[in-house]
């Protein structure tokens, strides 16, 4: 039988488990072991190494109570189980599809058990029928009836599973949907509303980028704009302390040239003529930027 978590999976629904409500290792296993009706449990050498990998990743965090470790999600967690939702509802099938081959194991387990018993009774019955009274027939027969019984409820038990993981998966499909559109009905309006900024006259957008990018000076821009910012603009981003990672420098230096041009039109807006002379800085600025971190430059 494959495995019940494909790889990585149960890393997903251990962080699913935990945006339900914090819980300590045992209930973590407890709870997984109700959700396969009692046809699988993970051990706990399988599931403590996966909790403190999470830890380690700051998806999840814990509290010591009572001597025991209790594991939260984050929310750097919970954007992580945001991002994979469908996958995640695709692991609820997956569940689902274990449960169903659990199940058929233990049915053809049962099923083939009972018919060893029955050749078993039958073959000994056949060589001690002398000696075999009938309460003792009567006991094998019982065994035989509870055997059936047992098989019957647990493929009960499976059904009832497959069908509540299917509800559960199409439920959580519908979700992800739903996110999705909520995403795009927010990307259309902040689209929106830059488009009507960028429409306003009188925006300083062009002047500040044409400033920082060598192609104006502070004077050039709109009265009561803040000090244009430029590559060698004294005091330009001196918070930013550099790291020892220079490319995520070069990132915090583009996220504040952005948000310093976005801030300038949204404060003053931005003429189409504007906009056309910040495109042109721009991109000569990119080229130039992009020759000047080729190896050699």
């Amino acid at each position: 039988m494959p495995p019940v978590f494909a790889h990585g999976r149960l890393r997903l629904y251990l962080l699913k488990l935990l945006d339900e409500a914090p819980r300590h290792g045992y209930e973590v296993i407890r709870l997984l072991e109700e959700r396969f009706q009692g046809l699988y449990a993970p051990s706990a050498g399988t599931v403590y190494p996966r909790l403190a990998k999470l830890e380690a990743e700051g998806l999840v965090t814990y509290a010591t109570e009572g001597g025991r470790k209790v594991y939260s999600i984050t929310e750097t967690g919970r954007a992580e189980l945001a991002d994979r939702g469908g996958e995640l509802a695709d692991l609820e099938l997956e569940i689902r599809d274990s449960v169903s081959e659990l199940a058929a194991e233990i049915r053809d387990d049962v099923r083939g058990a009972a018919g060893d018993l029955r050749r078993e009774m039958r073959a000994a019955a056949s060589a001690t029928a002398t000696q075999v009274d009938d309460e003792s027939w009567k006991a094998a027969k019982e065994e035989l009836r509870k055997a059936k019984q047992e098989w019957k409820e647990q493929a009960r038990r499976a059904k009832d599973e497959s069908r509540r993981a299917r509800e559960e998966a199409q439920q959580a499909r519908r979700q992800a949907k739903e996110a999705q559109e909520r995403a795009r009905e927010e990307v259309q309006r902040i689209a929106a509303q830059l488009q009507e900024q960028f429409a306003k006259p009188g925006g300083v957008l062009a002047s500040l980028a044409g400033a920082w990018l060598g192609g104006g000076t502070a004077a050039n821009a709109p009265a009561g704009s803040p000090s244009a910012p430029g590559p060698s603009g004294a005091g330009w981003a001196e918070d930013l302390a550099p790291t020892a990672d220079p490319a995520r420098d070069l990132d915090r230096l583009l996220d504040r040239f952005r948000d310093d041009v976005r801030d300038a039109a949204r404060d003053h807006g931005v003429t189409p003529a504007q906009l056309a002379e910040a495109r042109a800085h721009l991109a000569a600025a990119a080229a130039r930027i992009e020759a000047g971190l080729r190896p050699g430059a």
